[in-house]
């Protein structure tokens, strides 16, 4: 009866394993994508200009330094983030083709755009 029971839980055992394995992939790959940094700070954008990789998912750590609201947003990328007074957020990027990709603040538009620069 020993035996029976074990070659039961084989089967389950190697399902639940296969099955887990995509979730632990994606967990370590996740770690392994570069960050970058952007701060803004009443209509600042530093740095102006950002190279990242091409073909790379990568995330943007994006820090509102000010005292005013402050948005990133880039049409080229279709994407926006509004941080508040002190607040931080994250964007994740998935892959850019090598090139330029313009982004500011939203609430400045005042102050001249930044650019990702994909290498």
């Amino acid at each position: 009866m020993g035996r029976a029971v074990r070659e039961t839980r084989r089967p389950v055992l190697l399902f639940l394993a296969l099955a887990l394995l995509p979730a632990m992939t994606i967990g370590v790959r996740a770690d392994d994508e570069p960050v970058f940094r952007i701060e803004f700070r009443d209509g600042k954008v530093t740095p102006q200009r950002l190279e990242v990789p091409a073909k790379t998912r990568f995330k943007l750590e994006l820090h509102n330094l000010g005292q005013e609201p402050a948005e990133f947003e880039s049409k080229e990328l279709r994407k926006e983030k509004v941080l508040a007074p002190g607040a931080s957020s994250t964007l994740v990027i998935r892959t850019l083709d090598p090139g330029e990709y313009d982004f500011f603040d939203d609430f400045h538009l005042d102050a001249p755009p930044a650019v990702l620069i994909a290498k």
